[in-house]
């Protein structure tokens, strides 16, 4: 990914708080020389130990055991994860100028690596319920399995395929319109409120993405 220097945050912690906030990612490998790609659950295996990149830190991932790109990135480990965050299309009509043109506001997080599977059932049982219980965690009130409910996930375990993510490198855009200082605040409150609301795009944007001279740093 070419990550324009104007759009890298200063904080590295940002993109790691993306990838906990949105744990379903785009599992991209190129066995061959021909790109694949699965969509995925994916969490850290240990928070702990993740402090301002995950480089050298490790996920956690499951998918289909008839998913044949498993056994692809068995064979060629390396790999790249791809986290999306909010985003939205802005219109020339958010700016109030003319001329304009449109654009895209969204955020992105990109970790290359090399695959580790795990095929042993209570290797990728413990993948699975260690997924639940983080996205669970997430939501008010979460979902605890019962024991029926995990006598289920034994019975289909079989099914699945689980992988050890092992991070070189991380790399990450939020391209908030931090490029434009004059409209800022009028993009800003256009995904706030309105017909094109897009609060948590919104809300990255305040966080992270409002320029110097907005009037809202």
């Amino acid at each position: 990914m070419y990550a324009f220097p104007r759009f890298t945050p200063d904080d590295p912690r940002h993109a790691v708080e993306l990838v906990r906030d949105h744990p379903f990612a785009l599992a991209v490998s190129a066995p061959g020389g021909v790109p694949v790609a699965t969509h995925l659950p994916v969490i850290i295996e240990d928070p702990a130990e993740v402090g301002d990149t995950f480089a050298g830190t490790t996920l956690l991932g499951h998918m289909a055991r008839v998913n044949p790109h498993w056994r692809d990135m068995a064979a060629s480990p390396e790999a790249l994860l791809v986290f999306s965050g909010p985003h939205g299309y802005v219109s020339p009509s958010m700016h109030g100028a003319d001329p304009s043109v449109p654009t895209w506001d969204y955020a992105a997080v990109h970790l290359n690596g090399t695959v580790e599977p795990i095929t042993d059932e209570a290797g990728v049982l413990d993948v699975v319920e260690r997924t639940v219980a983080v996205v669970e965690a997430r939501r008010s009130p979460g979902w605890t399995p019962s024991e029926k409910s995990r006598e289920v996930f034994r019975s289909i375990v079989s099914g699945v395929v689980a992988f050890r993510f092992h991070v070189r490198e991380q790399q990450s855009i939020f391209k908030l319109s931090q490029d434009r200082i004059s409209p800022w605040d009028r993009i800003h409150d256009a995904f706030s409120r309105g017909p094109d609301a897009n609060p948590e795009l919104a809300g990255l944007m305040r966080e992270i993405g409002c320029p110097a001279g907005s009037g809202r740093e």
